[in-house]
């Protein structure tokens, strides 16, 4: 366990300085306390977007920053509902603020690649949540609020809502926030103006009538950042080869091959994590992961005698990439054919070994899903709507639909 010893350290930096916001303020000892605890640290060795960087050579922000931004914009969200007389308790204040620090804590190393790789469909939302009832016991129960916020089981749904929902601080942080460091201005959504509209009727947060165009545009600027940069071509084929390199090394450990790895990645590989295994020992060495441990075992890989690792792995590090093609329909099977042929005749490998380079797969995106904790909006008259129905953008009903696109990867 982490010695906490070394942590008590006294409450100096009080402010941290972003590019987005500029200065950001630490409201108290504790939130300083949890930003301090390595749990949290850990966060500035994992990527906010992954291997996006392969494409927008500036995305090399991290899940720290991020994190502290949509803490930020939760205290503004307080500081505008309080003064249009929303009623919020220090002690809900306080659950907000570290509920929304926490959201994303459970995250490992390129972590949606992760979720299929290093533990079994065990989403980020539950490790954050073990971590966050980890550190709720450490902090003599200073996170119950948070953790009740969390989980969706506060009685006032507003706060889950500024949490957790479509026009939440999280997805206001990271859309701005990956905008600014891709350099894709489509992204850029006017976070100030969004919160200024907010307010709570019966419970439940809905946005003022003005503001109507503003989540439009937010809404908009989802959509444009999910296909230019989330769902970019080149993002994905980096992903699915990052999952086809950790399935690889895998197979090769079973079979007693030697790998290099760290300790931490040496016990997920070798151990089938699912839900119902992921104990405090897990956790433990989950919090010793990061993108280092990935990259130094990529590195080292990447001169392994067998042919599969080795390949995949090289084409990570040097940026040469399987080619990827983009179809709105089903991909025709000749054509998978034709090329899973070509490349096993040239390298005389086995059926199981070309599935590595050769494959196909989809992608679905719904900009915004009128279904699940819509967006509603607050008419002049005190009627509340949902956006689509607010709105006069013929767009906003299209976003509601759900788009899947086909995808073909094979060597060049």
């Amino acid at each position: 366990m982490i010695n906490n010893s070394i942590l008590a350290k006294s409450n100096k930096l009080k402010i941290f300085n972003d590019p987005i916001y500029g200065f950001i303020r630490i409201p108290n000892s504790l939130i300083f306390d949890l930003i301090a605890h390595p749990y949290f640290q850990r966060l500035r060795r994992i990527s906010q977007m992954g291997l996006s960087y392969l494409v927008y050579p500036g995305a090399h922000h991290t899940r720290f920053h991020h994190a502290l931004g949509s803490m930020h914009l939760m205290q503004k969200a307080v500081q505008v509902l309080r003064f249009k007389e929303v009623e919020i308790t220090t002690d809900e204040e306080q659950g907000l603020l570290c509920a929304i620090l926490l959201h994303d804590i459970g995250h490992g190393p390129f972590s949606h690649a992760m979720e299929n790789s290093i533990v079994e469909g065990v989403h980020h939302e539950h490790i954050s949540l073990l971590f966050m009832e980890d550190l709720n016991t450490m902090f003599n129960g200073s996170l119950t609020t948070a953790i009740e916020i969390f989980k969706g089981d506060h009685p006032k749904k507003f706060l889950n809502q500024l949490v957790s929902s479509q026009l939440d601080m999280d997805r206001m942080d990271y859309l701005k926030r990956d905008s600014f460091y891709t350099g894709v201005a489509e992204g850029n959504v006017n976070s100030e103006r969004l919160l200024t509209m907010l307010t709570v009727v019966d419970g439940e947060l809905v946005v003022e009538e003005k503001g109507t165009y503003s989540v439009e545009k937010f809404l908009m600027a989802r959509r444009f950042m999910y296909w230019q940069v989330y769902l970019h071509k080149t993002g994905i084929v980096s992903e699915q080869l990052l999952i086809r390199i950790l399935k690889r090394a895998k197979e090769l450990l079973k079979g007693g091959d030697d790998l290099y790895g760290s300790k931490s990645l040496h016990f997920f590989m070798t151990h089938k994590i699912g839900k119902e295994s992921f104990d405090s020992s897990v956790l433990e060495q989950f919090a010793k992961l990061d993108d280092v441990d990935i990259f130094s075992a990529i590195k080292q890989w990447q001169d392994h005698k067998d042919f599969v690792l080795s390949s995949l792995c090289q084409m990570v590090i040097n940026r040469r990439l399987l080619k990827i093609k983009m179809k709105n329909k089903p991909i025709d099977k000749a054509l998978v054919q034709k090329h899973f042929d070509q490349f096993k005749s040239t390298h005389d490998l086995s059926d199981e070994e070309v599935a590595y380079f050769v494959f196909t797969g989809q992608i679905e995106n719904t900009a915004y899903n009128s279904d699940s904790q819509n967006i509603n909006v607050l008419r002049k008259n005190g009627k509340i709507v949902d956006v689509t129905k607010a709105s006069d953008h013929l767009n906003l009903k299209t976003l509601s639909k759900k788009v899947t696109k086909y995808y073909i990867c094979y060597p060049k």
